[in-house]
């Protein structure tokens, strides 16, 4: 017996080729166009990780935050709050207001403010670059104070 005479006691199996063309005809056992008709479809458990995934509704609880976030951010301050937190002849900015931690600074930008007359004020105070209500730039100025207005 010669080696060319070996024969296999049974036939090789082929397994079947999916899309590859030929064999199978025109689309080749992958169906027609679309995303399964392509090679690496999702995997199965990632289709079902996507779908108990919620569909976002609505724009959240913050979208005046988010949607507008260019708009003028106006703090309020009371004349009670300088009246604790100034002494006599100081300047009121809104730097200042900011430094102090009376006002928050919203991403590093320092806010508009308005001061509100409510509370009583002895001490005679600068403003500068705020807005004043009637009320309050009265009660500064009967103290001896003055209302700079923004330029």
């Amino acid at each position: 017996m010669q080696t060319h005479d070996v024969k296999r006691k049974t036939k090789q199996k082929k397994s079947k080729l999916v899309g590859r063309g030929g064999l199978r005809g025109k689309t080749s056992g992958a169906g027609h166009k679309g995303q399964k008709a392509r090679s690496g479809t999702p995997r199965p458990e990632m289709r079902d990780i996507i779908k108990k995934l919620p569909k976002m509704r609505g724009y959240g609880k913050n979208r005046a935050r988010t949607v507008n976030s260019g708009r003028d951010i106006i703090e309020t301050v009371t004349l009670a709050v300088l009246e604790a937190n100034f002494k006599a002849g100081d300047a009121v900015r809104p730097k200042n207001l900011a430094d102090l931690g009376l006002v928050k600074t919203r991403s590093g930008k320092t806010p508009s403010i308005k001061i509100l007359g409510q509370g009583d004020i002895t001490k005679a105070l600068v403003c500068y670059d705020c807005d004043v209500s009637a009320t309050a730039i009265e009660k500064i100025e009967k103290a001896g104070g003055k209302v700079i207005k923004k330029s």
